[in-house]
């Protein structure tokens, strides 16, 4: 009997693990449609967004936050439980992230305006939880702070990602700003090779064509499905590491519009199976900038911003310090780069002869789509290619 209870113990243990490392994806992922949609109404071209990193940083603020502040931004981030719980999750998935086989760099950072101390207990948890180190700065010095802001996020992302902060949203009134930089590098775990990439159509519209760079792979197999409800298919392109690139694409040319006011379908998992499939995927690279500041507005966190504002957990007392910006600036490359290194480990997923369909599925990437990545069930990165050069 004493052995079963101990036995009973250890489940139990093990299952509230588990739900603790499901809880922050959970919140990420149903976060990404809202953060998607306001991030369309300004952006109409190509775009890219890390709801996971906007959440990390999110979440970082709350833990410095007090008071209904906290709990607006918990609720916008689907958290569920006070700020204790939030920061435990987002450590268990934080801390589980990593993979020595693919490259992935997320850079939080917290500036506080000059003659500010910020609080230890906020210090240690932002170090311990998020990885993030706080520093007083001069706002009012708008030109050096930037200077000083931007050389930080270039160390962090191998240069990839420059001039960040823009000196013009800096002044004598910013208290705090919220930093975060991302880049993400991985290796296809099936790659295209080199020399079947081609110029080809990308449709940008009905009636506008322009040839770009397309890579092949011809009879591979992926995880595949057909949606009717989005009218649309659905592809995952495996990185070595685990982590995957799905690319939502409608069956219409101009089918964008329609698939994106089904957004949060589009995101949720969906039945995917191995098929046989012919791929043909643009090279695309985007950069993108976006004001988070006029998101989060918009879906629901206010008082951060305003004169309710209570960050009394970073510094000073409850309406000294108010959050007044928060920046994001993301990177990804599509292309062969990483996948030529990967040949020596090139792994074909294959089924048995007896199971090959009569033809494979075509998977024609030419015209704009949806795509996100994931790493260990959770949306890392979000977006959208309507053009390319």
């Amino acid at each position: 009997m004493k052995i079963l209870l101990v036995l009973l113990l250890t489940i139990c243990a093990n299952l509230a693990e588990d739900a603790t490392l499901r809880e922050f994806p959970n919140a990420v992922n149903s976060f990404t449609p809202s953060v998607y949609k306001e991030v369309l109404k300004t952006e109409k071209a190509n775009f890219l967004v890390s709801p996971f990193s906007a959440a990390t940083l999110l979440a970082l603020a709350q833990s410095g936050c007090r008071g209904d502040t906290a709990e607006e931004i918990r609720q916008v981030l689907h958290f569920v439980g006070g700020r204790e719980k939030a920061e435990s999750a987002v450590k268990e998935v934080l801390s589980k992230l990593t993979n020595e086989e693919y490259t992935l760099h997320t850079a939080n950072k917290i500036y506080v305006k000059s003659n500010f101390s910020v609080k230890e207990e906020f210090e240690k948890t932002a170090v311990e939880v998020y990885g993030a180190q706080s520093e007083n700065v001069d706002f009012s010095e708008k030109n050096d702070a930037a200077k000083l802001m931007n050389a930080w996020v270039e160390e962090q992302t191998q240069h990839k990602i420059q001039n960040l902060v823009d000196p013009e949203i800096l002044n004598n009134l910013t208290r705090v700003v919220l930093i975060n930089a991302l880049y993400f590098n991985a290796k296809w775990l099936v790659p295209f090779p080199p020399f079947h990439t081609r110029k080809s159509d990308f449709h940008k519209s009905a009636k506008e064509v322009v040839q770009v760079d397309t890579m092949y792979l011809d009879e591979q197999y992926f995880n595949y499905y057909e949606c009717h409800h989005l009218d649309a298919k659905l592809l995952e392109l495996p990185f070595k590491g685990g982590a995957s690139l799905t690319i939502v694409l409608p069956n219409q040319i101009e089918g964008l519009v329609s698939l994106e006011s089904k957004i949060k379908r589009s995101f949720r998992p969906h039945n995917l199976t191995k098929q046989l499939v012919n791929v043909a995927l643009p090279k695309f690279k985007i950069e993108s900038t976006v004001d988070f500041t006029k998101v989060l507005k918009k879906l629901g966190v206010k008082k951060a911003f305003g004169d309710e504002a209570d960050l009394s957990g970073i510094a000073g007392e409850k309406g000294d310090l108010v959050i007044s910006n928060i920046v994001q600036k993301s990177f990804i490359d599509v292309s062969e780069e990483g996948v030529e290194a990967a040949a020596a480990t090139y792994i074909p997923v294959i089924l048995p002869e007896m199971a090959l369909p009569d033809s494979p599925k075509q998977f024609i990437v030419d015209h704009p789509f949806i795509f996100y990545i994931k790493v260990k069930g959770m949306i890392l990165f979000a977006g959208r290619v309507t053009t390319l050069n």
